[in-house]
């Protein structure tokens, strides 16, 4: 018996195997961009677009991938949260980023960690009102169990 259903069949699956089935894509995904890459820069500058791109499309699944289970993130107007609590925002919906761009992005590898820096602009609507952010970043990677995690983000506005 054919086993094949069609991509419609995905639509119609309950809520919790679309899920699984998200968080499945994303670590093949990471795990994709890990082994291919040539050098931790190249694996690291891979993960940049990965989390850039979580961020427009509010994947939780790709960022909770990403996400080290300790992480601390710290950005302007916001209370610190850890990865339960960032993870919450988008699954919730209540955040949505129609821009999540970085620029003037620079990867610096030391080992089992990582810095990158640069600078985000990004356009959020959050609980119905939309902002506009420009700030520096800086994001600190470590290396573990042979995979790049996030362990804190930290983010200031730009200087006027």
């Amino acid at each position: 018996m054919n086993s094949w259903r069609p991509a419609s069949a995905f639509a119609e699956a309950p809520a919790d195997h679309r899920r699984l089935w998200r968080r499945w894509l994303a670590g093949l995904l990471l795990i994709a961009v890990s082994t291919a890459a040539q050098s931790p820069i190249d694996e690291l500058t891979g993960l940049e677009r990965v989390w850039n791109e979580a961020h427009i499309r509010g994947d939780a699944a790709a960022l909770d991938a990403l996400f080290a289970d300790d992480i601390v993130i710290t950005v302007p107007g916001m209370a610190m949260m850890g990865k339960s609590a960032s993870l919450a925002v988008f699954r919730t919906g209540r955040m949505k980023f129609d821009r999540y761009e970085t620029s003037d992005v620079q990867v610096h590898a030391y080992g089992e960690s990582a810095v990158v820096t640069g600078r985000l602009q990004r356009s959020r609507t959050n609980n119905g009102r939309t902002f506009e952010d420009d700030w520096r970043f800086t994001k600190t990677y470590v290396r573990r169990g042979g995979q790049w995690k996030v362990a804190a983000f930290h983010a200031s506005e730009m200087p006027r």
